[in-house]
């Protein structure tokens, strides 16, 4: 039986105390959350400087040899340029770029030539629109001091973390909301088990719980294999060794836009599972902040239940 999805009566008092639960979160705990992701980009801001003479060498040898540093080199310039925006203006592959920024690496299969060449067209649009306000060594052709250098270093943290504030916040909400869980889990007698390529969530022993365990599936009538990651898996304490485990998707909003976009990747990672272990397997949603009646109306169509974090008690009322 569902514990909240058939419920509609209780959902716009519990939308309110979880939109009120995610504010006092955020206000407490998210400016911190920034600034220590903040200090940390300061330290990789000074290294990528370092790496380029404080930006009077940016090279293809450099860039080559660091290819992490590209992210930092396009907030450095005047105006920051996007991703995209810099593939464009160079002329350049997007696969080298997406390569140098999301694997750090040189694409493997790329000639030596080539990527000479294509790292040449970057240095130069790097150099050409540097921000010189402030890198103004660039202009006086004097050696910066520590200090010139650790305040250049902190304006372009705050242009990386201005751009990432959003994924910063996110990521510092999904520790919590597990650590909130295991906590929960751990006062009620479960253990945990660390993921792994060994661990199935088909073979766990009841009484435990893994976190950001891959599932696999078949799509295309078993064509193509893919993995769906789960947040929380929990094998209830007095399961059987045949029955599945509960699954868990650990969601928080800070507003309510986003989540309506993305509504339907719920609903389509449930059919894959429903299709591959059949209707019994249990799929629930854990939500902290701004999910409105039009969200959890569509995921209750879906057949997908939920906990909302302030009453995380309700887990119990799953077999947990």
């Amino acid at each position: 039986m569902p514990v909240n999805a058939d419920k509609p009566h209780l959902w716009k008092p519990d939308i309110a105390q979880s939109v009120d639960f995610y504010n006092s979160w955020f206000m407490q705990f998210a400016p911190q959350a920034y600034r220590d992701t903040r200090i940390a980009t300061t330290i990789s801001v000074e290294s990528a400087l370092a790496r380029t003479a404080n930006l009077t060498n940016i090279t293809p040898a450099v860039l080559r040899q660091h290819p992490s540093v590209l992210p930092i080199l396009r907030m450095a310039t005047a105006p920051p340029i996007a991703r995209d925006r810099l593939i464009g203006l160079a002329g350049v592959p997007p696969n080298l770029v997406k390569n140098m920024e999301e694997k750090q690496r040189i694409p493997p299969r790329m000639s030596s030539t080539l990527v000479d060449a294509e790292l040449h067209k970057i240095s130069q649009i790097i150099a050409r629109l540097a921000d010189k306000d402030i890198f103004s060594w660039l202009d006086t052709g004097q050696e910066p001091t520590d200090t010139q250098v650790h305040r250049a270093a902190t304006i372009v943290a705050d242009r990386l973390c201005g751009a990432l504030a959003d994924p910063i916040v996110r990521n510092a909400q999904e520790r919590r909301q597990l650590a909130t869980i295991r906590q929960w889990l751990e006062q009620h007698g479960y253990s945990y088990i660390r993921g792994g390529a060994g661990l199935s969530f088909q073979t766990m022993q009841p009484g435990t719980f893994s976190f950001r365990l891959n599932i696999p599936v078949s799509l295309q009538g078993g064509i193509k294999q893919v993995n769906i990651p789960i947040d929380t898996v929990i094998k209830p304490l007095q399961s059987s060794p045949s029955d599945l485990p509960l699954l868990i998707e650990a969601k928080s909003a800070g507003d309510y836009t986003n989540p309506n976009k993305r509504r339907k990747e719920e609903a389509i990672k449930v059919a894959q599972l429903r299709l591959n272990y059949g209707n019994n397997i249990r799929f629930i949603l854990f939500l902290c902040g701004y999910f409105d009646s039009g969200y959890l109306g569509y995921e209750a169509a879906e057949g997908i239940d939920w906990v909302w974090e302030h009453r995380i008690d309700d887990l119990a009322l799953f077999g947990v």
